[in-house]
């Protein structure tokens, strides 16, 4: 006897799917920002494709138009337009792409420093551990932003440069969490059962505590996430971030406080989209969290 093929009635329903598991993880209230931010990656990563006019096309008969504005070849500048006639919606698009570029690398050096660090200090302890240690207690002592600044004066302001820079200023937070997860994981029975069996350092580290400590250093890379971003738009805004003509968030907020009164969307649009990009990893970052936290899972 063949079997029947499922009928249309009886075939998994793929959006009921999707509203079960949003449900299940309590996701609906972080759908909205997860969407936002989405939209965000996507206006970064197909920026060219978006951006109605070149970033840096300058117009002087249409500077400081207000938003909706209609130049003479029918052209509409949807955000208005800056000091030098350049579309301000173009700009903010392009902007997105170095913010986020800036921000995940940042993470990126950061995390993977401070990650090895912490699993070095915490696996080795003694000397090696108080010298690591008393290192990240120095680097904690010392504002973020003003080493940062300082940083970034010395070296000079590029887009490598404030990778570096926000890389080097960051790791000492996962080098701290990493440390106190390596110190609960080290002395566990499979760890001393992988040294007994002729493992060598370097493997159970990869192997044994590496994996079991990911998931408290995914949280706090989504939570430093959202402040390597504010702090490109800091360094960016005073001059010491991205150069122009390179759009940047926080480069077009800075000429654009010199148009508040006449110009207000030249600040208020880039603002708005900081605003909302932040609050987005901010919440996903508390989510992601609670998520991976057993002890905030209620069974």
């Amino acid at each position: 006897m063949t079997a029947q093929p499922m009928s249309i009635a009886a075939r998994p329903h793929r959006p009921r799917r999707l509203t079960q598991f949003l449900a299940r993880h309590e996701a609906w209230p972080i759908l909205p920002f997860a969407v936002i931010l989405a939209a965000f990656v996507f206006m970064a990563v197909a920026a060219s494709g978006l951006a109605p006019l070149e970033p840096t096309k300058q117009s002087l008969l249409s500077r400081l138009r207000p938003p909706g504005f209609t130049s003479s070849a029918g052209f509409v500048y949807w955000l208005g337009t800056d000091e030098l006639g350049r579309d301000l919606l173009s700009r903010i698009i392009f902007g997105a792409r170095v913010s986020l570029a800036v921000a995940f690398l940042s993470v990126c050096a950061s995390g993977v420093v401070g990650t090895a660090l912490g699993l070095i200090a915490g696996y080795y302890r003694g000397w090696v551990e108080i010298a690591i240690m008393r290192a990240v207690d120095i680097m904690l002592s010392i504002p973020a932003i003003l080493l940062a600044i300082i940083t970034v004066a010395v070296l000079g302001p590029s887009f490598f440069n404030l990778i570096i820079v926000l890389g080097f200023t960051r790791w000492p937070r996962y080098t701290r969490v990493a440390y106190g997860q390596t110190l609960g994981v080290a002395n566990l029975a499979f760890v001393t059962a992988a040294k007994l069996g002729g493992a060598g350092d370097a493997l159970i580290l990869a192997r044994h505590i590496l994996p079991n400590i990911i998931g408290p250093m995914i949280v706090v890379a989504t939570l430093e996430f959202g402040l390597m971003v504010l702090f490109e738009a800091g360094l960016s805004f005073l001059g010491l971030g991205i150069q122009p003509p390179t759009p940047s968030w926080g480069a077009i907020m800075s000429v654009g406080r010199n148009y508040v009164g006449t110009a207000w969307w030249i600040t208020v649009f880039p603002g708005l989209c900081l605003f909302l990009l932040v609050l987005s990893i901010n919440l996903l970052g508390d989510y992601t969290r609670d998520r991976l936290d057993p002890r905030s899972i209620q069974r």
